[in-house]
Protein backbone atom coordinates (compact mmCIF):
# COMPACT_ATOMS: atom_id res chain seq x y z
CA UNK A 1 0.00 0.00 0.00
CA UNK A 2 0.70 3.14 -0.67
CA UNK A 3 0.61 7.04 1.27
CA UNK A 4 -1.48 7.73 -1.46
CA UNK A 5 -3.96 5.51 -0.49
CA UNK A 6 -4.67 6.88 2.50
CA UNK A 7 -5.12 10.44 1.24
CA UNK A 8 -8.93 11.86 0.97
CA UNK A 9 -10.79 15.39 1.38
CA UNK A 10 -11.71 16.46 5.16
CA UNK A 11 -14.13 19.71 5.59
CA UNK A 12 -12.14 21.92 7.55
CA UNK A 13 -15.80 22.16 10.04
CA UNK A 14 -15.18 18.66 10.76
CA UNK A 15 -12.36 19.11 12.81
CA UNK A 16 -13.53 18.81 16.32
CA UNK A 17 -12.64 22.21 18.55
CA UNK A 18 -14.24 21.42 21.79
CA UNK A 19 -15.40 17.80 23.07
CA UNK A 20 -18.70 16.89 23.53
CA UNK A 21 -20.44 18.20 25.79
CA UNK A 22 -20.77 14.69 28.20
CA UNK A 23 -18.12 12.41 27.60
CA UNK A 24 -19.77 9.48 26.78
CA UNK A 25 -22.46 11.45 24.54
CA UNK A 26 -19.89 11.25 21.38
CA UNK A 27 -21.17 9.41 18.96
CA UNK A 28 -20.61 6.18 18.16
CA UNK A 29 -19.92 4.74 14.46
CA UNK A 30 -19.97 0.78 15.26
CA UNK A 31 -18.08 -1.15 12.10
CA UNK A 32 -18.77 -5.07 11.74
CA UNK A 33 -15.99 -6.39 9.47
CA UNK A 34 -17.92 -10.10 9.20
CA UNK A 35 -21.30 -8.06 8.43
CA UNK A 36 -19.06 -5.63 6.66
CA UNK A 37 -22.11 -3.00 8.29
CA UNK A 38 -22.09 0.34 9.50
CA UNK A 39 -24.10 1.24 12.26
CA UNK A 40 -24.57 4.68 14.29
CA UNK A 41 -25.04 4.82 17.75
CA UNK A 42 -23.79 7.32 20.70
CA UNK A 43 -20.16 6.19 22.70
CA UNK A 44 -22.44 5.04 26.11
CA UNK A 45 -24.36 2.40 23.51
CA UNK A 46 -20.80 0.83 23.47
CA UNK A 47 -21.57 -1.32 26.45
CA UNK A 48 -24.29 -3.10 24.61
CA UNK A 49 -21.29 -4.87 22.36
CA UNK A 50 -19.57 -6.61 25.21
CA UNK A 51 -20.41 -9.45 27.96
CA UNK A 52 -18.92 -10.59 30.90
CA UNK A 53 -15.77 -11.64 30.70
CA UNK A 54 -14.58 -9.36 28.26
CA UNK A 55 -11.02 -7.29 28.25
CA UNK A 56 -11.11 -3.79 27.76
CA UNK A 57 -7.31 -2.45 27.24
CA UNK A 58 -6.90 1.15 28.55
CA UNK A 59 -3.88 3.24 27.87
CA UNK A 60 -3.30 4.45 31.29
CA UNK A 61 -1.01 7.36 30.23
CA UNK A 62 -1.33 10.85 31.95
CA UNK A 63 -0.69 13.90 29.94
CA UNK A 64 1.27 16.42 31.52
CA UNK A 65 1.44 20.43 30.78
CA UNK A 66 4.26 20.18 28.10
CA UNK A 67 3.76 23.22 26.31
CA UNK A 68 5.74 26.61 27.86
CA UNK A 69 6.13 30.00 26.91
CA UNK A 70 9.39 31.84 27.43
CA UNK A 71 10.95 34.82 26.59
CA UNK A 72 14.49 34.61 24.94
CA UNK A 73 17.40 36.97 26.86
CA UNK A 74 18.37 40.22 25.82
CA UNK A 75 16.03 40.30 22.88
CA UNK A 76 12.49 39.39 24.94
CA UNK A 77 11.59 37.65 22.21
CA UNK A 78 8.41 34.99 22.94
CA UNK A 79 9.47 31.65 22.64
CA UNK A 80 7.28 28.81 22.67
CA UNK A 81 9.13 25.34 24.37
CA UNK A 82 6.95 22.17 24.28
CA UNK A 83 8.63 19.41 26.53
CA UNK A 84 8.90 15.86 24.83
CA UNK A 85 10.60 13.95 27.38
CA UNK A 86 13.29 14.49 30.28
CA UNK A 87 16.53 13.07 29.62
CA UNK A 88 17.90 13.28 33.10
CA UNK A 89 16.46 13.94 35.99
CA UNK A 90 19.18 15.25 38.04
CA UNK A 91 20.74 17.62 35.52
CA UNK A 92 17.11 18.63 34.33
CA UNK A 93 17.92 17.86 30.69
CA UNK A 94 15.32 17.49 28.45
CA UNK A 95 14.54 17.08 24.88
CA UNK A 96 12.02 20.03 23.54
CA UNK A 97 10.88 21.36 20.35
CA UNK A 98 11.43 25.40 20.38
CA UNK A 99 9.26 27.75 17.69
CA UNK A 100 10.62 29.78 16.51
CA UNK A 101 13.49 27.77 16.09
CA UNK A 102 15.71 29.75 13.82
CA UNK A 103 16.77 32.57 16.44
CA UNK A 104 17.43 29.78 19.34
CA UNK A 105 20.99 28.51 19.30
CA UNK A 106 23.25 26.74 21.99
CA UNK A 107 24.42 29.19 24.56
CA UNK A 108 20.90 31.26 24.70
CA UNK A 109 19.07 31.25 27.96
CA UNK A 110 15.04 31.63 27.62
CA UNK A 111 13.36 33.07 30.65
CA UNK A 112 9.76 31.70 32.43
CA UNK A 113 7.84 33.07 34.77
CA UNK A 114 6.87 36.73 35.03
CA UNK A 115 8.94 36.48 37.55
CA UNK A 116 11.94 34.90 35.48
CA UNK A 117 11.83 31.86 38.26
CA UNK A 118 12.51 29.31 35.77
CA UNK A 119 15.76 29.70 33.58
CA UNK A 120 16.37 27.25 30.61
CA UNK A 121 20.25 26.84 28.87
CA UNK A 122 20.38 25.87 25.47
CA UNK A 123 22.98 22.41 25.55
CA UNK A 124 22.16 21.00 21.83
CA UNK A 125 20.28 21.27 18.74
CA UNK A 126 18.76 17.66 17.94
CA UNK A 127 16.89 18.67 14.80
CA UNK A 128 15.48 21.50 12.75
CA UNK A 129 13.06 22.64 15.85
CA UNK A 130 14.22 20.16 18.61
CA UNK A 131 16.70 21.56 21.22
CA UNK A 132 18.20 20.36 24.60
CA UNK A 133 17.86 22.15 27.48
CA UNK A 134 19.17 22.52 31.11
CA UNK A 135 16.19 23.93 33.56
CA UNK A 136 18.30 26.24 36.14
CA UNK A 137 15.74 25.82 39.10
CA UNK A 138 16.78 26.99 42.91
CA UNK A 139 15.05 24.05 44.73
CA UNK A 140 14.64 20.50 44.91
CA UNK A 141 13.26 18.19 42.14
CA UNK A 142 9.90 18.22 43.33
CA UNK A 143 9.64 21.90 43.46
CA UNK A 144 10.92 22.02 39.88
CA UNK A 145 8.53 19.50 38.37
CA UNK A 146 5.56 21.77 39.96
CA UNK A 147 7.19 24.83 38.46
CA UNK A 148 6.76 23.19 35.14
CA UNK A 149 3.61 22.26 35.87
CA UNK A 150 2.49 25.61 37.23
CA UNK A 151 3.86 27.34 34.00
CA UNK A 152 2.90 24.70 31.57
CA UNK A 153 -0.62 24.12 29.45
CA UNK A 154 -2.27 21.40 28.44
CA UNK A 155 -1.40 20.46 25.08
CA UNK A 156 -3.90 20.61 22.75
CA UNK A 157 -3.25 19.98 19.19
CA UNK A 158 -2.08 22.82 17.06
CA UNK A 159 -4.65 22.64 14.40
CA UNK A 160 -7.19 23.21 17.54
CA UNK A 161 -7.23 26.85 16.73
CA UNK A 162 -8.27 28.49 19.83
CA UNK A 163 -6.88 29.31 23.31
CA UNK A 164 -6.63 26.63 25.72
CA UNK A 165 -9.25 27.29 28.31
CA UNK A 166 -9.11 25.73 32.00
CA UNK A 167 -11.56 22.98 31.23
CA UNK A 168 -9.36 21.05 28.94
CA UNK A 169 -7.09 20.61 31.43
CA UNK A 170 -9.57 18.02 32.70
CA UNK A 171 -11.17 17.29 29.19
CA UNK A 172 -7.48 16.48 27.89
CA UNK A 173 -6.96 13.76 30.18
CA UNK A 174 -8.48 10.57 30.21
CA UNK A 175 -10.51 9.35 33.89
CA UNK A 176 -8.14 6.91 34.28
CA UNK A 177 -4.65 8.56 33.60
CA UNK A 178 -2.30 7.93 36.18
CA UNK A 179 1.31 7.31 34.72
CA UNK A 180 2.02 11.02 33.52
CA UNK A 181 4.45 11.07 30.60
CA UNK A 182 2.18 11.56 27.31
CA UNK A 183 2.63 14.98 25.79
CA UNK A 184 -0.90 13.94 23.91
CA UNK A 185 -3.61 12.11 24.96
CA UNK A 186 -4.67 8.73 24.37
CA UNK A 187 -8.28 9.88 22.26
CA UNK A 188 -10.20 7.01 22.07
CA UNK A 189 -10.62 7.24 25.89
CA UNK A 190 -11.57 10.37 26.31
CA UNK A 191 -15.10 8.82 25.64
CA UNK A 192 -15.01 7.35 28.85
CA UNK A 193 -16.63 9.02 31.68
CA UNK A 194 -17.13 7.18 34.85
CA UNK A 195 -20.98 6.34 34.68
CA UNK A 196 -19.97 4.54 31.89
CA UNK A 197 -16.92 2.54 33.55
CA UNK A 198 -18.80 1.63 36.59
CA UNK A 199 -21.82 0.17 33.67
CA UNK A 200 -19.10 -2.15 31.86
CA UNK A 201 -17.40 -3.30 35.52
CA UNK A 202 -21.00 -4.07 36.75
CA UNK A 203 -21.95 -6.16 33.47
CA UNK A 204 -18.61 -8.04 34.23
CA UNK A 205 -16.04 -6.70 31.51
CA UNK A 206 -12.50 -6.72 32.89
CA UNK A 207 -10.17 -3.67 32.17
CA UNK A 208 -6.09 -4.18 31.33
CA UNK A 209 -4.17 -1.26 31.91
CA UNK A 210 -1.03 -0.40 30.06
CA UNK A 211 0.95 2.69 29.65
CA UNK A 212 2.29 3.83 26.00
CA UNK A 213 3.45 7.37 26.91
CA UNK A 214 2.88 9.17 23.33
CA UNK A 215 5.20 11.52 21.67
CA UNK A 216 4.45 13.80 18.68
CA UNK A 217 6.06 11.02 16.63
CA UNK A 218 2.62 9.20 16.42
CA UNK A 219 1.31 12.51 14.48
CA UNK A 220 4.61 13.15 12.19
CA UNK A 221 3.40 13.31 9.13
CA UNK A 222 4.87 10.45 6.53
CA UNK A 223 6.62 11.90 3.96
CA UNK A 224 8.02 8.49 1.62
CA UNK A 225 4.92 7.08 -1.05
CA UNK A 226 6.64 3.64 -0.27
CA UNK A 227 5.15 2.80 3.67
CA UNK A 228 8.07 0.69 4.71
CA UNK A 229 10.48 3.49 4.60
CA UNK A 230 8.48 6.04 7.28
CA UNK A 231 10.19 5.82 11.06
CA UNK A 232 8.07 5.87 13.79
CA UNK A 233 9.48 7.58 16.86
CA UNK A 234 10.32 5.51 20.00
CA UNK A 235 7.69 5.73 22.72
CA UNK A 236 8.39 4.76 26.41
CA UNK A 237 5.76 1.64 27.14
CA UNK A 238 5.22 -0.54 29.92
CA UNK A 239 2.84 -3.79 29.86
CA UNK A 240 2.57 -5.63 33.51
CA UNK A 241 2.07 -9.25 34.73
CA UNK A 242 -0.88 -8.58 35.37
CA UNK A 243 -2.45 -6.41 32.39
CA UNK A 244 -0.56 -10.05 30.93
CA UNK A 245 -2.64 -12.60 32.62
CA UNK A 246 -6.36 -10.49 32.32
CA UNK A 247 -5.98 -10.69 28.32
CA UNK A 248 -4.24 -14.38 28.38
CA UNK A 249 -6.73 -15.59 30.06
CA UNK A 250 -9.47 -13.91 28.11
CA UNK A 251 -7.96 -15.50 25.00
CA UNK A 252 -8.00 -18.69 26.32
CA UNK A 253 -11.65 -18.29 27.40
CA UNK A 254 -12.18 -16.94 23.80
CA UNK A 255 -13.32 -13.88 24.95
CA UNK A 256 -13.31 -10.51 23.10
CA UNK A 257 -10.25 -8.36 23.63
CA UNK A 258 -11.19 -4.69 23.08
CA UNK A 259 -7.82 -2.46 22.29
CA UNK A 260 -9.26 1.27 23.21
CA UNK A 261 -6.80 3.30 20.94
CA UNK A 262 -4.23 2.72 18.42
CA UNK A 263 -1.85 3.26 21.41
CA UNK A 264 -3.21 0.48 23.08
CA UNK A 265 -3.22 -1.49 19.68
CA UNK A 266 0.54 -0.41 19.94
CA UNK A 267 1.20 -1.83 23.02
CA UNK A 268 -0.04 -5.34 22.60
CA UNK A 269 1.63 -5.70 19.26
CA UNK A 270 4.64 -4.39 20.63
CA UNK A 271 4.82 -7.16 23.57
CA UNK A 272 3.36 -10.25 21.71
CA UNK A 273 4.93 -13.88 22.36
CA UNK A 274 5.55 -16.17 19.18
CA UNK A 275 2.81 -18.01 20.52
CA UNK A 276 0.87 -14.67 20.37
CA UNK A 277 0.28 -14.38 23.56
CA UNK A 278 1.00 -11.14 25.75
CA UNK A 279 4.34 -10.86 27.46
CA UNK A 280 5.27 -8.17 30.32
CA UNK A 281 7.33 -5.35 29.30
CA UNK A 282 8.92 -2.56 29.80
CA UNK A 283 11.33 -0.26 27.44
CA UNK A 284 10.56 1.52 24.01
CA UNK A 285 8.34 0.77 21.12
CA UNK A 286 8.77 2.08 17.81
CA UNK A 287 6.29 -0.39 15.78
CA UNK A 288 4.50 1.46 12.97
CA UNK A 289 1.61 -1.09 11.89
CA UNK A 290 0.32 -0.40 8.02
CA UNK A 291 -1.48 -3.00 6.02
CA UNK A 292 -1.37 -5.71 5.46
CA UNK A 293 -0.88 -6.65 8.90
CA UNK A 294 -1.80 -9.77 10.76
CA UNK A 295 -2.98 -8.85 15.01
CA UNK A 296 -2.08 -10.76 17.68
CA UNK A 297 -3.93 -9.95 20.46
CA UNK A 298 -7.17 -7.75 20.48
CA UNK A 299 -10.05 -8.68 18.10
CA UNK A 300 -11.87 -5.92 18.66
CA UNK A 301 -10.79 -1.91 19.00
CA UNK A 302 -12.15 1.64 19.94
CA UNK A 303 -11.08 4.72 17.90
CA UNK A 304 -10.96 8.46 16.96
CA UNK A 305 -11.59 9.68 13.27
CA UNK A 306 -8.28 10.36 12.34
CA UNK A 307 -6.19 12.53 9.49
CA UNK A 308 -5.61 12.29 6.29
CA UNK A 309 -2.12 10.23 5.50
CA UNK A 310 -1.46 9.37 9.36
CA UNK A 311 0.07 6.66 11.10
CA UNK A 312 -3.21 6.57 13.37
CA UNK A 313 -5.52 6.13 9.90
CA UNK A 314 -2.95 3.21 8.20
CA UNK A 315 -3.39 1.66 11.34
CA UNK A 316 -6.95 1.20 11.21
CA UNK A 317 -6.95 0.43 7.91
CA UNK A 318 -4.95 -2.56 8.72
CA UNK A 319 -7.27 -3.44 11.23
CA UNK A 320 -10.62 -2.93 9.35
CA UNK A 321 -9.88 -3.55 5.94
CA UNK A 322 -8.90 -1.09 3.56
CA UNK A 323 -12.26 -0.45 1.54
CA UNK A 324 -14.22 -1.28 4.26
CA UNK A 325 -12.47 2.03 6.38
CA UNK A 326 -12.89 4.30 3.23
CA UNK A 327 -16.38 3.55 2.91
CA UNK A 328 -16.57 4.35 7.41
CA UNK A 329 -14.65 7.39 6.48
CA UNK A 330 -16.99 8.18 3.36
CA UNK A 331 -19.84 7.88 5.49
CA UNK A 332 -18.67 9.50 8.57
CA UNK A 333 -17.90 13.02 6.47
CA UNK A 334 -21.41 12.42 4.94
CA UNK A 335 -23.05 12.25 8.69
CA UNK A 336 -21.14 14.98 9.86
CA UNK A 337 -18.89 12.85 12.48
CA UNK A 338 -16.55 15.15 14.17
CA UNK A 339 -12.86 14.38 13.63
CA UNK A 340 -9.32 14.19 15.34
CA UNK A 341 -8.48 14.60 18.85
CA UNK A 342 -11.78 16.39 20.63
CA UNK A 343 -13.97 14.67 17.70
CA UNK A 344 -16.26 11.41 17.59
CA UNK A 345 -15.47 7.44 18.27
CA UNK A 346 -15.67 4.66 15.88
CA UNK A 347 -16.00 0.82 17.24
CA UNK A 348 -14.46 -2.13 14.97
CA UNK A 349 -15.79 -5.54 15.71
Amino acid sequence: MKLSHFNFNLPEELLAEFPAENRDEARLMVIDRKKQTIEHKFFKDLIDYFDEGDVMVLNNTKVFPARLYGNKEKTGARIEVFLLRELNAEQRLWDVLVDPARKIRIGNKLYFGEDDSLVAEVIDNTTSRGRTLRFLYDGSYEEFREKLAELGETPIPKYINREVVPEDAERYQTIYASEEGAVAAPTAGLHFSKHLLKKLEIKGIQFAEVTLHIGLGTFNPVEVEDLSKHKMDSEEMRVTQEACDIVNSAKIRKSRICAVGTTSMRALESSVSSNRTLNPFEGWTNKFIFPPYDFSIADCMVTNFHMPKSTLLMMISAFCGHDLMKKAYEEAIQEGYKFYSYGDAMLII
